[in-house]
């Protein structure tokens, strides 16, 4: 009981503090599924077009998603330094496969009947993929940027290893003071953050799969 009493009266001075590294938080997210939405979509239409391709990149996509968090970040740490960049270019390669893969799983779904009628009305490949294809795999792509997102934001809570903010700020500084209150209000942000963002983008996907 003491100890619950303890953490909401850390919540009661600390709440500001909290809500300015959730800002970060979302910033660095933002940046790094950003600049994954840029690459990851033309590189997910490039899957549909040549097999030999896909391969390619699944496969580097992939390879880039089983390294571990940290140590990709101590690498790119090595290049680009502490701070902010090396956090986000982290989480612009963590966010490349489900952007990636849902965006081609997504155009490969759209009903041939679809693209028929785009080809009848006499559409140009481009047409046929702005004004057909992309609005019908909008929730597939919506998917993989959901998922993105929430790999971002747990992803995004080892910032400080690497000089970077956020609310894994609070969360190292806990571990190094064994302030627990600490530990559990950093991940407590985080973990809602992710349940947040996973919840809103969730409720949006449904509405466009019933357009």
């Amino acid at each position: 009981m003491d100890a619950l009493i303890g953490f909401f009266s850390y919540l009661t001075d600390s709440w500001i503090d909290l809500l300015g590294m959730t800002y970060e938080h979302i910033g660095m997210v933002l940046f790094g599924v950003g600049m994954a939405l840029i690459l990851g979509v033309p590189l997910g239409i490039l899957c549909t077009r040549n097999k030999t391709f896909e391969t390619i990149i699944i496969s580097i996509a992939n390879l880039i998603q089983v390294i571990p968090s940290l140590a990709l970040l101590a690498m790119l740490m090595v290049i680009f330094g502490l701070g902010f960049n090396t956090v986000v270019i982290g989480l612009f390669l963590y966010s490349l496969l489900p952007i990636i893969r849902n965006t081609a799983v997504g155009l490969k779904e759209v009903e041939k009947e679809a693209i028929e009628a785009g080809h009848g009305v006499g559409m140009t490949a481009f047409q046929l993929l702005m004004k057909v294809k992309f609005p019908l795999s909008l929730p597939f792509m919506l998917a993989g940027v959901r998922i993105a997102l929430v790999i971002g934001i747990g992803v995004a809570a080892l910032a400080p290893f690497v000089g970077g903010e956020g609310l894994g700020r609070e969360i190292v500084a806990g571990i190094n003071v064994r302030d627990s209150n600490k530990i559990f209000g950093g991940a407590i942000f985080a973990a809602g953050l992710a349940i947040l963002i996973d919840y809103l983008l969730g409720l949006l996907q449904k509405r466009l799969e019933v357009k």
